[in-house]
């Protein structure tokens, strides 16, 4: 790297303080940097509630990442108002959002906002008379100024075909997980399986037995569109359309978790028809329900449902459930870093995204590729 100052730039929302430094020490290792790339930032709230925002370091004529994870419910997330206590929903750190991309003023070179998941990515189409959030979000933030989006694992791909003039670039965490996976499970790479929880998450699942090297099987869930559970519609029944499991391990991958109720109820009907050891993958555990479905796991594990659950820390987790005998988190922080710096120095990403052939070179070396 040159000696020259570097003109990329972090900030890092509240919400996203400790996976932010991460990121920010993993590109002084990659630009070869001593000084932090992090500006400071202050968010305050008036008495009344209202917020304000505030960019304490110059930010003019830099490259700005902003990174925020608007799925946060920790610590960083509340707020007091006339002595009562508020949690920052989703929709509170995407006002922070605004209010920092409206501080910056247009000062900045580039901006580029970093949502590891994807505000409003669930509500990603219409049904009848309901919003579309997703897609007006995006478009805001595209009306703002902001030159790039960067997500991981979106709900729905196809939803950057809501912004025009503004790149979206989704990132899958495949080789993060996999490679801390092959790394540390004992399995038979002959008697592997990928499992998707639904039709929905097969582009995952196909990409998974792709670089695994193994067959693929799918669920099909059957719904009751009558009813409304939750804001969805209930499951009636689970299909699974593929090979028979009996003896084989199994991944079975998908974006989110929610309640766990969905993967849950897959890991339940792969044990009845006789799959040896079963790991769950998700890129987000959100864990909605909190005690309760935190509890759904730990019985589940108990009762030899699963063996281990792999995910990432691109979003919030609590200390209890990173505790857990049976949670696996895998740090992404060095691939977030490797992407904004291919970003900044204007480089493809595509070398990045494609790994598939990485992995199955570090399988082969571990002795755990199928013959």
């Amino acid at each position: 790297m040159s000696s020259q100052e570097s003109n990329l730039r972090l900030i890092l929302m509240p919400n996203i303080i400790t996976f932010g430094n991460l990121v920010d020490e993993k590109l002084k290792l990659i630009r070869n940097e001593e000084n932090s790339n992090i500006v400071s930032i202050k968010l305050d709230r008036f008495s009344n509630g209202e917020g304000k925002a505030t960019i304490i370091d110059s930010i003019r004529g830099k490259d700005v990442f902003l990174l925020s994870d608007v799925g946060n419910y920790g610590e960083e997330s509340f707020y007091k108002v006339r002595n009562n206590i508020y949690l920052k929903s989703p929709d509170d750190h995407f006002q922070d959002i605004k209010r920092i991309i409206s501080a910056m003023n247009g000062k900045e070179n580039s901006l580029h906002v970093v949502m590891p998941l994807l505000y409003q990515s669930r509500q990603d189409k219409r049904k009848g008379c309901e919003s579309l959030d997703c897609a007006e979000a995006l478009r805001e933030l595209e009306s703002r100024g902001v030159d790039g989006i960067i997500t991981f694992d979106v709900h729905n791909p196809g939803i950057e075909n809501a912004l025009q003039n503004c790149s979206f670039d989704n990132i899958y965490p495949t080789y993060s997980i996999l490679s801390r996976f092959v790394e540390d499970e004992e399995y038979d790479p002959n008697n592997l399986m990928v499992v998707a929880p639904d039709t929905g998450a097969m582009d995952r699942a196909i990409y998974y037995a792709n670089a695994l090297g193994v067959d693929v099987g799918a669920f099909y869930k059957r719904r009751d569109f009558s009813k409304v559970v939750d804001g969805k519609n209930p499951i009636v029944e689970h299909r699974f359309l593929g090979d028979d499991v009996k003896g084989k391990d199994l991944i079975i991958t998908d974006d989110m978790i929610a309640s766990g109720s969905s993967i849950l109820e897959v890991a339940t009907d792969m044990k009845k028809r006789g799959a040896r050891k079963i790991y769950l993958v998700a890129t987000f555990p959100l864990f909605t329900e909190g005690d309760k479905s935190i509890s759904k796991f730990d019985e589940a594990y108990r009762d030899d449902v699963f063996h281990k659950l792999y995910t990432t820390n691109l979003t919030y987790v609590p200390q209890e459930i990173k505790d857990k005998a049976w949670f696996k988190e895998v740090d992404c922080s060095k691939y977030l870093a490797k992407i904004i710096n291919a970003i900044y120095e204007k480089e493809s990403i595509r070398p990045l995204q494609d790994r598939g052939t990485k992995i199955s070179e570090k399988m082969k070396t571990l002795g755990k590729y199928p013959n």
